[in-house]
């Protein structure tokens, strides 16, 4: 076994040293001196897969393009801008859009710029595989959005049917997976960074490090399965499709959807019938003062699922009620699920504080919470006492637990409590 490690590492190290030596050094610069190009569109369209594009400082009126493996590296966010005012988006790899299971592109690094103003989505990835987006600054796109009807027109046919609402947001990765968005600021767009399934299934990302704050009409985080089956008497069972395992790690997501009142700082959804959203991780995130919950899982529609995700080590504040389960006052995770039975949920070890309700839950089916920091006037509300809550070893704001003045408490039945914990964890 460790020989086959060995060997495994070995073929990686060399399929990259390969992708090293055959790369070339274009640049960029604004008035094309020293042998540069003078756009970022007419490098890239020169480019041999795998090269490297240094751009210069200086501002791009550009909606860039990229079908093809490359590094596009700018000279910092703050120096280096691609305004594409007037035009669709600022930066768009595009692998294609016919459907499910095609990978159009791969390998592409996009690190170092300001991407701003453009019509629909700051940047967006679509039918792709490693794709690294990081030290971005993203911001005011989404300019054609139509606040009164929330449509968004120039957008192409294959999102009009999930995105019309948003544009599509800051950053939106769309049938892609094994790919990284890090370390980016997301502000201002109508939305933050969006993962969904429009043009094919989406899974095994990384969206980590980023700060996504006070884009006015949406979450801050999104993802959102928009995969359509018609109901019927077998629900869809492929893995292949809808979205899985991606982990939101170490994320700050706030102020979001504060015009709107629709923003979450991270919302999972299921939106049409047959909609697969499963087996993703949200951890270590800092979810403070958007709309909605710091947390909001919602599926409406028969034959969806919305199982085995993973909500760990938050630290989440001061965030809005939630409409659809029913709750009038802040609350820190919502979970609405009324058609679907849920299964597979964690919540783990999240701190959760001012709040009205730590955790509110309006869903069939079965949720485990252990090791959470409860600080609200209630703990948890089963709301129509549809679950099934596992809700042992957490700490209830004092060390009497829920039953105990001053503590937390729980709303609804078919919530466990005893033992909990003499301190928060």
């Amino acid at each position: 076994m460790k020989n086959q490690t060995i060997l495994r590492l070995f073929a990686v190290t060399a399929t990259f040293g390969c992708h090293g030596l055959l790369a070339n050094d274009l640049c960029v610069n604004p008035g094309g001196k020293g042998g540069c190009a003078a756009t970022i569109g007419a490098a890239v369209a020169a480019a041999a897969p795998n090269d490297i594009i240094r751009v210069g400082k200086g501002t791009y009126h550009e909606n860039v393009v990229i079908t093809k493996p490359l590094s596009l590296l700018g000279d910092g966010s703050e120096n280096t801008i691609i305004d594409a005012t007037g035009l669709l988006n600022a930066i768009t790899v595009d692998g294609g859009h016919d459907g499910a299971h095609l990978d159009g592109v791969a390998h592409v690094i996009i690190s170092g710029f300001q991407a701003q103003n453009a019509n629909a989505q700051g940047i967006v990835v679509s039918n792709a595989f490693d794709v690294t987006i990081s030290n971005n600054h993203v911001t005011g796109n989404d300019r054609s959005l139509n606040v009164e009807a929330l449509t968004c027109p120039p957008l192409p046919a294959y999102f009009q049917g999930g995105e019309g609402f948003d544009c599509g947001e800051g950053i939106h990765l769309s049938g892609v997976h094994h790919s990284t968005v890090a370390n980016n600021l997301v502000n201002h767009n109508a939305g933050g960074i969006l993962i969904s399934d429009d043009t094919g299934p989406n899974h095994d990302n990384l969206i980590s490090g980023n700060i996504v704050e006070d884009n006015p009409f949406d979450c801050g985080i999104t993802i959102a399965s928009h995969h359509f089956v018609p109901p019927g008497p077998h629900p869809p069972t492929d893995p292949l499709l809808g979205i899985y395992h991606n982990t939101i790690i170490g994320n700050t997501s706030q102020r979001n959807g504060l015009v709107t009142g629709e923003g979450a700082g991270v919302g999972l959804f299921a939106g049409p019938p047959g909609a697969q959203n499963n087996g993703n991780v949200i951890a270590n995130n800092i979810l403070r003062d958007n709309a909605l919950p710091g947390v909001a899982m919602h599926t409406h529609a028969p034959d969806q699922t919305l199982n085995g995700h993973l909500i760990v080590g938050n630290t989440i504040s001061g965030n809005g009620p939630d409409s659809d389960p029913g709750t009038t006052v802040p609350t820190g995770i919502s979970i609405f699920s009324p058609i679907s039975v849920l299964s597979g949920i964690v919540i783990s070890q999240n701190v959760i504080q001012g709040e009205g309700i730590d955790i509110g839950v309006n869903a069939g089916g079965s949720i485990q919470a252990h090791f959470n920091s409860f600080f609200g006037d209630t703990g948890i509300d089963n709301i129509g006492s549809l679950a099934a809550i596992d809700a042992t070893a957490n700490w209830w704001k004092c060390s009497g637990g829920p039953a105990a003045n001053g503590c937390s408490t729980v709303t609804g039945s078919g919530i466990t409590t005893n033992p909990w914990l003499a301190k928060p964890f």
